[in-house]
């Protein structure tokens, strides 16, 4: 099995929206409205302006790994001097590929980026079958995050 990691473009971007959906699904998401639209907006928008990357892992043809990081800023902090950061989704990996190093492969490429954009921190809201990853990965809990949905 030869893997290859490339970066999304506009002719996967269609595969890499059903993988998206599939990961919402398998972490218990509710499909209450079609999302593919605004997927495709703002994917379309954001990569074009390079304030959204994704790495992904091919077989062939075929996706089997995606990864994605947003970048945002907001006024720098202490802990964060530049005030950008990367936010982490869409990191999802086909089941039989699961457990080969794939996930942190990709997770390491995405990071990079982040590196590269300037961030001085990078954020995930991870799900359960992703918190190993992330604290190999030297990523540490904040047990302040909250959120108010509107």
């Amino acid at each position: 099995m030869e893997i290859e990691y490339r970066k999304l473009t506009e002719n996967e971007l269609d595969k890499f929206m059903e993988m998206r959906i599939n990961q919402l699904r398998e972490e218990g998401a509710t499909e209450d409205i079609d999302l593919k639209p605004k997927l495709k907006d703002y994917y379309s928008r954001h990569m074009a302006d390079g304030t959204f990357v994704s790495w992904l892992a091919m077989v062939g043809e075929h996706i089997i790994g995606t990864s994605g990081i947003s970048f945002v800023e907001k006024p720098p902090y202490f802990g964060c001097p530049s005030g950008r950061m990367g936010l982490l989704s869409s990191m999802f990996t086909a089941k039989e590929y699961r457990r080969k190093g794939i996930a942190k492969e990709l997770l390491s490429k995405v990071v990079n980026e982040a590196k590269e954009y300037g961030c001085g921190t990078v954020q995930i809201t991870a799900s359960d079958m992703g918190v190993l990853l992330y604290t190999d990965f030297g990523f540490k809990k904040n047990d302040n995050f909250m959120q108010y949905k509107l």
